[in-house]
């Protein structure tokens, strides 16, 4: 419970409750250091309430989800080795998926008909080869991965509370996820996502993918910054090229001029990790 008080109170996001619990020990030492550290600084800062704890718990329950504390034994390990890791995430699913080796695939809302078929057989010749799949639930490029993964197991990674379904239109989908694969978020319960929660989202995507594809998106497109926080923390990124003359291929051809390297199929995307999973899928349920 101190937790979920702790990173729900305002202006302490991850980082700030690591050096937090580095320099106080512990959540409840730390809840009752927030008064004075708010008067050194010369802002008002309380720390969030019991009620609101109890609340969102109650909420997750509500939802048949399950919190996964950082630190924690069943938290995943490839979020784990990053100082900004989400203290809780909520989790509804199948979470063993979580325990295998993750590709992410991101790219356009607005993308073309021949990249989502692309994107589609791929997400399903990679799910075949033994990894899970990973996106965020989005339209487009990130629904056709799903759609692609979803008999061998898919990850996504949303921006809202774990009870709430964005965008509305894949509300049955995400259930099919939930039934199949698994559905992931920091957010509490509730939340609506907002423009600060989908950067967020992206690099939980990023942290736990060994490798990030970018399939399809113009020079500014927000799937872009899942690619670029895969490689600013030492990750694997892959980008499909386009023709020069299409914008909606123009931010996968700047990936690829800045050092991404080309994929053009699943054996180019596997070829990049050092030990390829082959020997078959598992199973969706233990």
């Amino acid at each position: 419970m101190a937790c979920i008080r702790l990173i729900r109170t305002r202006n302490i996001g991850p980082m700030t409750y690591s050096l937090l619990i580095k320099r106080y020990g512990s959540e409840h030492k730390a809840l009752r250091a927030i008064p004075e550290l708010a008067r050194r600084g010369g802002r008002k800062l309380e720390p969030a309430s019991l009620k609101l704890a109890e609340a969102e718990m109650a909420a997750n329950e509500a939802a048949n989800a399950t919190f996964l504390y950082h630190g924690v034994e069943d938290y995943p390990e490839r979020l784990d080795q990053f100082d900004d890791a989400p203290e809780i995430i909520s989790v509804k699913g199948n979470q063993h998926l979580l325990a295998r080796p993750a590709i992410a695939m991101v790219g356009a809302r607005n993308a073309s008909l021949n990249a989502l078929r692309h994107v589609e057989k791929l997400a399903g010749d990679l799910g075949k080869e033994g990894y899970v799949i990973t996106s965020s639930l989005a339209r487009g490029i990130a629904a056709a991965t799903h759609r692609g993964a979803l008999a061998t197991g898919t990850i996504a990674v949303i921006a809202s509370g774990i009870d709430t379904c964005y965008p509305q239109e894949n509300s049955e989908f995400q259930q099919m996820i939930v039934e199949t694969g698994l559905l992931v978020a920091e957010m509490p319960p509730g939340t609506q996502p907002t423009a600060r929660h989908f950067s967020v989202r992206n690099r939980i995507i990023a942290n736990l993918a060994l490798v990030v594809v970018e399939v399809e998106a113009a020079a500014r497109s927000g799937s872009l910054i899942t690619a670029r926080e895969a490689a600013e923390r030492g990750g694997e990124v892959r980008a499909i090229p386009g023709s020069p003359l299409v914008p909606r291929s123009s931010g996968c051809n700047i990936l690829i001029r800045d050092g991404a390297t080309l994929a053009q199929n699943s054996e180019d995307i596997i070829e990049c990790l050092a030990r390829p999973i082959r020997a078959g899928v598992p199973a969706l349920a233990e």
